[in-house]
């Protein structure tokens, strides 16, 4: 887009002067030529439909010409007066002459380094953008003084590598701002054309002092790290399903057991489980595994303590067996709720009453050791009261 074409300026109707103009077979897609000599009284500038001529020295604009005609510098009245004529009027009676197009350029962007997001669910994520725009030099003025004044721009890669460090800039800042206004990273996949018109949107005061105008932005992408993708791919898999984590996984490796000939799909078969569903399968059972957290009563498990459905024979949560332990396993009954307790259990399960025996009495008339749970003292039997 920009370079400084070496042909030689062409013709010459005076003595000395040159008539100046940019060839169309030079033309191609270079946004800028710089004229290989500085321009000089009496020099005739060419300036066509698609053109802008702009005179520069000692690191400022001094005038452009922007309407197509031929421009001789040779007469005061010109509308050059007030400009170049008397900015060339000292001693040094010349100035640098660059020709700009100002037709539509199209440019692509991606990031070098990427852009930490700071997302309430999965922390700091490294986010990279990717796409293309298309551009225009709006402000002739300050487009030359910015990337040949300030930016020493010489070639087309120099105004290329600035556009794109600007896009992907403006792109970072405006993600920042709707982060502040709640985006998320689960988000982004859904609001990449609300992203593109937000961009579009901040563009003038990001790109207008450079002179350039963003006129569309097109094929964004914003990438996430893979391990971020994979769980934000299983946190909508477990909205579409309306699973838990938990749920999900077990779903997940009952899909991975049918998948495998060797062991898991014959243990399951064994135990009168179909297995030719494949994936559908895990789910199903997760659905059933669903359906009983949702209906009929439940009790805690006895190991990890986690509501299990009745009925259900392994704890979801841990795995343990469900079933009453044998007679002579199981503890006392809880003296509040008389649910059946484990052996050596200091809480009922059940209601949560401490399980610790009380101290024995003393009997008022006797003096003799009685059980808390006695109503009567076995030695004398007078009654204990409450």
């Amino acid at each position: 887009m920009v370079t400084n074409n070496p042909i030689p300026a062409k013709g010459g109707s005076l003595i000395g002067a040159t008539t100046i103009n940019w060839e169309d077979v030079y033309k191609g897609n270079n946004v800028l030529w710089r004229v290989p000599r500085n321009i000089r009284w009496n020099d005739n500038i060419v300036v066509r439909e698609d053109e802008t001529a702009v005179f520069y020295r000692d690191g400022k604009v001094l005038a452009y010409l922007d309407k197509p005609d031929r421009y001789a510098l040779t007469s005061m009245n010109t509308r050059l007066v007030g400009g170049v004529i008397q900015a060339l009027s000292g001693v040094r009676q010349e100035a640098e002459v660059y020709y700009l197009q100002r037709r539509i350029f199209d440019g692509k962007f991606g990031s070098a380094e990427p852009y930490v997001f700071r997302d309430p669910d999965f922390g700091l994520v490294n986010l990279r953008v990717f796409g293309s725009y298309r551009w225009r030099v709006g402000a002739p003025d300050n487009f030359i003084n910015q990337f040949v004044g300030t930016f020493g721009a010489v070639s087309t890669p120099d105004v290329e590598a600035r556009l794109r460090d600007q896009m992907v800039l403006l792109i970072y800042n405006t993600l920042g701002k709707m982060k502040e206004q709640g985006l998320r990273v689960t988000d982004l996949a859904a609001q990449v054309m609300t992203i593109e018109q937000a961009v579009l949107g901040f563009a003038p005061q990001h790109f207008g002092p450079l002179g350039v105008e963003i006129n569309q932005l097109q094929g964004l992408s914003i990438n996430l790290p893979d391990e971020v993708t994979k769980a934000v791919n299983t946190r909508s898999k477990m909205g579409v399903l309306g699973v838990n984590y938990m749920q999900y996984q077990a779903g997940q490796a009952m899909t991975t057991a049918a998948a495998n000939p060797s062991g898991g799909a014959g243990a399951m078969a064994g135990a009168g489980v179909g297995l030719g569903a494949g994936l559908g399968i895990g789910y199903g059972m997760v659905g059933q595994m669903q359906g009983a957290y949702a209906a009929g009563p439940s009790q805690p498990c006895r190991k990890c303590g986690a509501m299990v459905p009745a009925g259900t024979r392994f704890c979801p949560s841990c795995g343990n067996p469900m079933t009453a332990p044998p007679p002579e396993a199981a503890g006392p009954p809880c003296p509040k709720c008389g649910q059946p307790t484990a052996p050596g259990a200091k809480f009922c399960p059940s209601c949560g009453a401490s399980l610790a025996p009380a101290p024995p009495r003393k009997c008022p008339k006797c003096s003799a050791d009685v059980p808390a749970a006695s109503r009567f003292c076995p030695s004398c039997g007078t009654a204990m009261g409450p």
